[in-house]
């Protein structure tokens, strides 16, 4: 289905920009940037756009937890993002940069990684950020009682060391490819040595561009310009997100000004939302509609259960009726450097009698009934897809019983990992380890999630983080994705787009592919 003509599209060819050497350990051994704390080419010159001023968002849902390290729900993604620091960052193009740390150095064996920090930083509270927060937080996040669900992206780091105050020594125990792209997310923030969790989910305290300042539960939270950041100040004086569960109420509230921005995941939310005084900006995502199986699970440790699932659904259906049509069928690995092949599958196209046949061959009584949970309220199609699913699965002869849960009661589903299977938007990542090493790894932290894991899988990753080849990569991850797609570890579906919908007031954010609202720290309103 064509965009609609009222809408900006994003195209993919910013994406295309993104390159593997950015990725990989050699490219990275000698980073050095400006100290402008990021900032992507504005829509309107800077000079336009006066400092000042309160920004309202409208969301659907209140973050579910306000310590990053465990954060998985993408509403507190996007406002911890814009709280917390990181070593690296990603920018516009997904491209790794300097963070917190302004460069770093990489051994030739590609064993030991040293990170310059720049000087000058300090937290919220006014303390200051140094080598000891780098070693407490990168040890704390690969402690397991601290359950943190970056922790595998960290899984080849042997020792954290505070050579000084402002130089910290890495040692890795083989090469790791991914680690700088993976320390880009707010799951790796860099937190401050003296602050526990309770502390955090109460007064969240960050080296951001912006600092916590009120906490309303379930109706807003907001955030204030953090005049202390190491880059450029942000221009905006406040920015609040204000819990609105229903979309259309938010549409009615950026047409009567009284919000400002809200991002839409629906494109006919996002085509109501559209008018003389609101602009509606496409953005293609990196995330992936999928539905997780729980291969431990019951009729699910059986393959010809999972594969029958995979061969029974229409994917472009699914995508026509909960999406209108918007987006792009997709494999597993949604980077553009490393993507998949959706053809490249058993069934790539809906066989309902082929589906009928590896059920045939599975040992269970049919109709087979999978237990499903679903989130409402954190994005829009959920329902509907789970709806559609279960209405081609029973076709096959297997029943979807659906459980509808609010975002916050789905997501403690979701890590306990206490469902057969799961409708799930995950948020992806343009380097594939940092996307599902952590899922697929037998050692990975979220592998009791995942649900399935393998030594063919094992060894694949592990080749993936020592390679630092383009093409070599890229078939590895091919293997990777072709075994996740043989066994039918998931039944990934398709990627879609956001709908960034701004009034015409405001100017200079930068919607990401990866959802990233971090370029609120250049936004502003025109004068």
């Amino acid at each position: 289905m064509p965009a609609s003509p009222r809408r900006t599209p994003l195209s993919w060819i910013v994406l295309g920009t993104v390159t593997v050497a950015s990725l990989t350990l050699a490219a990275c051994s000698d980073a050095n940037t400006s100290d402008s704390g990021g900032g992507a080419e504005s829509d309107a010159d800077a000079a336009d756009l006066a400092p000042g001023g309160d920004l309202v968002i409208g969301v659907t849902s209140d973050p579910d937890t306000l310590y990053p390290w465990r954060a998985t729900q993408f509403q507190a993604v996007n406002v911890l993002g814009n709280i917390y620091g990181t070593l690296t960052e990603l920018d516009e193009n997904l491209e790794v940069t300097p963070g917190l740390a302004e460069s770093w150095d990489v051994s030739d064996d590609g064993l030991t990684v040293t990170f310059h920090l720049r000087e000058g930083v300090t937290f919220a509270d006014g303390s200051t950020f140094g080598s000891e927060d780098v070693v407490h937080s990168l040890e704390t996040i690969l402690d397991e009682e601290t359950a943190a669900v970056a922790r595998s992206s960290l899984a080849r780091v042997e020792t954290v060391t505070a050579v000084d105050e402002t130089t910290v020594e890495v040692a890795l125990s083989s090469p790791d490819a991914s680690l700088f792209a993976n320390l880009a997310t707010v799951n790796m923030a860099m937190l401050s040595s003296d602050d526990t969790e309770d502390d955090l989910n109460t007064t969240p305290n960050g080296t951001g561009p912006f600092a916590f300042d009120e906490r309303v539960p379930n109706q807003s939270i907001s955030l204030a310009r953090n005049d202390a950041y190491w880059g450029d100040p942000a221009l905006l004086d406040t920015v609040e997100f204000r819990v609105i569960p229903d979309e259309s109420s938010i549409v009615s509230s950026l047409q009567a000004g009284n919000v400002q921005m809200a991002v839409f995941d629906d494109p006919l939310v996002a085509d109501t939302a559209a008018g003389a005084d609101v602009t509606v900006t496409e953005t293609p995502q990196l995330s992936y509609h999928v539905l997780q199986l729980n291969a431990r699970r019951g009729p699910l440790s059986d393959v010809n259960v999972r594969l029958a699932i995979q061969c029974g659904i229409d994917r472009q259906q699914l995508l026509d009726t909960a999406a209108l049509g918007e987006g792009e069928i997709t494999g597993p690995i949604t980077s553009p450097a490393y993507r998949s092949d959706p053809n490249a599958r058993p069934c790539p196209e809906r066989d309902v009698e082929r589906a009928q046949e590896y059920l045939a061959q599975a040992d269970v009584e049919t109709p087979v009934v999978i237990e499903t949970i679903v989130s409402q309220g954190e994005y829009a199609t959920s329902v509907n897809e789970a709806q559609n699913l279960k209405a081609q699965l029973e076709e096959v002869g297997i029943v979807l019983e659906l459980d509808q849960l609010e975002s916050g009661a789905f997501v403690d589903r979701w890590i306990a990992a206490d469902f057969d299977a799961a409708v799930a938007l995950n948020g992806g990542r343009p380097e594939p380890d940092g996307m599902y090493g952590r899922y697929f790894t037998s050692d990975g932290n979220l592998n009791e999630v995942a649900g399935y894991s393998s030594p063919e899988l094992d060894e694949l990753f592990a080749q993936g983080l020592q390679a630092t080849d383009e093409d070599e990569r890229k078939g590895i991850y091919d293997d990777v994705a072709r075994h996740l797609e043989d066994n039918a570890a998931w039944v990934w579906l398709f990627t879609g787009y956001t709908y960034t919908a701004t009034h015409n007031t405001l100017h200079g954010f930068v919607p990401m592919a990866n959802g990233s609202l971090q370029y609120l720290r250049t936004a502003g309103f025109t004068g």
